[in-house]
């Protein structure tokens, strides 16, 4: 299982999660965003709205309705109803539960950066994991650093 590491310098969680969002689920993925609270989880609700004028993914939260059938569920829990085998923790914190997937995203800000590296150095030592540390270019591209 593969665990990407993002450090949020430049660009926002709101410029960064739509992208993968819809490379997994142009790919035929479904993909989990675990988020910390209900206001979150409507923020990124209407991120996924509205991020680009010209695009469409398909979403929701979680207990919306038909969580089965979402491409893109929003929850506070890391419980794919959806069948993701993808997930993305956007609060900051890891959590164990993501090795049950095949891919986690794990985006933090300068804020949880104690938190994450804990969560590498944890994670190391974790066999069948592949972790990778991505940072950010001046640019606002991604480079992988580890």
């Amino acid at each position: 299982m593969q665990v990407d590491f993002y450090h949020l310098t430049r660009s926002p969680l709101d410029r960064v999660l739509p992208r993968i969002a819809e490379r997994i689920v142009g790919d035929g993925g479904r993909l989990l965003v675990v988020v910390r609270d209900e206001a979150q989880a409507v923020a990124i609700d209407k991120l996924l709205w509205s991020y680009a004028p010209d695009s469409f993914l398909p979403h929701a939260v979680a207990g919306a309705g038909e969580d089965v059938a979402q491409p893109v569920l929003i929850a506070i829990g890391v419980d794919p109803s959806n069948g993701a085998r993808h997930v993305a923790l956007v609060d900051g914190e890891w959590r164990d539960e993501a090795l049950g997937f095949d891919r986690a995203f794990h985006f933090f800000d300068q804020g949880a950066i104690g938190e994450a590296r804990a969560a590498w150095k944890a994670l190391a030592e974790r066999e069948g994991v592949e972790r990778r540390y991505w940072k950010q270019l001046e640019t606002g591209g991604w480079e992988q650093a580890a």
